[in-house]
């Protein structure tokens, strides 16, 4: 990779245009998609002001706030290349989109240096944009490391930029199958709810109010007998969000092991063993990331691209589908 020492520092300036009550670190981590000890870091060495005043990470943030982040680059973390199989479905100079499979964690994090999809991208491809941290060169978003499906990834600096710009501005469109607990209360709505780290449990989100502001949009898709298939896409995009979103009204989804654990064992009679093969027959979080759109950051076409189910998610829709049919919401 090149000398990071020799690239400009990134200046982002912007007003905060939201009530929200949140901490500054928590803030600029998600919108600058940067990790919490980085912003904290940041903040500690002056790189970021408030209204052209220095602060404190836990300052809260008030609507009009004029924010200033300087991003001087990372020193350099080595993450070793690994000769890993991925499947990629695009790849060009700027980017590559693959299809990642669930239990591949997505970038080198504490207790995962190695068998990332990082790690295999540059032992295929040699290089990764050097944008944002340095264990996550390319990771533009991210998918949970349970959930399989398309990602794109650059490969140049200015692409990465452009891109993230895009999700931020939501003009990259993601859309997800998951299969949930129970039948939701509608055929197609919207989740409104904030989402924010779990006081009591900093493993998991939860909604609450001063979370970040974190909109779903859900169309069921199948009614099984304890079960709903649904379309799902997101307008945010919140770390665990859907599983977070849908936990909240009740319907977690199928084989989530920190959202729904054992969830189905509620369910009696027939429809608790059926619960119980489903979640046998999956064998995993029940949750894929299906659609993938965005506009080239170079050439401005517009790139589309979509992943069918894995086989044993889709034996199991199968299955479902097979038990008395699929059924009608009541």
């Amino acid at each position: 990779m090149r000398n990071r020492s020799q690239e400009p520092v990134e200046v982002h300036r912007f007003r905060i245009e939201e009530d929200l009550d949140d901490r500054l670190d928590a803030y600029l981590a998600d919108r600058l998609r940067l990790s919490r000890n980085r912003v904290a870091e940041l903040i500690d060495t002056d790189h970021v002001r408030v209204n052209d005043s220095p602060v404190r990470k836990s300052r809260r943030i008030r609507l009009g706030d004029r924010v200033e982040v300087r991003v001087p680059p990372s020193p350099p973390t080595e993450v070793i290349p690994e000769p890993l199989s991925i499947e990629i479905v695009y790849e060009d100079d700027d980017l590559v989109v693959v299809n990642k499979s669930a239990g591949m964690v997505v970038h080198p994090a504490v207790g995962h240096r190695s068998g990332t999809l990082v790690n295999g991208l540059l032992h295929r491809l040699g290089s990764l944009s050097t944008i944002g941290e340095p264990d996550r060169p390319g990771v533009v978003h991210r998918l949970d490391k349970d959930t399989s499906g398309l990602m794109v990834v650059a490969r140049r600096d200015e692409a990465h930029r452009m891109l993230a710009r895009a999700i931020s501005s939501r003009e990259v469109q993601r859309g997800y199958v998951a299969a949930v607990w129970g039948h939701v209360g509608s055929d197609e709505f919207t989740v409104d709810r904030p989402i924010a780290r779990d006081p009591k449990n900093r493993q998991r989100m939860t909604v609450v109010e001063g979370g970040r502001p974190s909109v779903t949009h859900v169309r069921r898709l199948e009614y099984w007998r304890s079960a709903d298939l649904l379309a799902v896409r997101l307008q945010t995009g919140r770390t665990h969000q859907i599983r977070v979103h849908l936990r909240a009204l009740g319907h977690p989804v199928v084989g989530d092991p920190l959202y729904g654990d054992r969830w189905e064992r509620g369910l009696l009679g027939a429809g608790g063993r059926w619960a119980a093969e489903l979640n046998r027959r999956a064998g995993r979080l029940f949750l894929h990331a299906a659609r993938l759109s965005f506009h080239h950051p170079s050439t401005g076409e517009e790139m589309r691209f979509t992943s069918p189910l894995p086989a044993a998610l889709q034996a199991a829709v199968e299955w479902a589908r097979g038990d008395d049919g699929p059924g009608e919401p009541e």
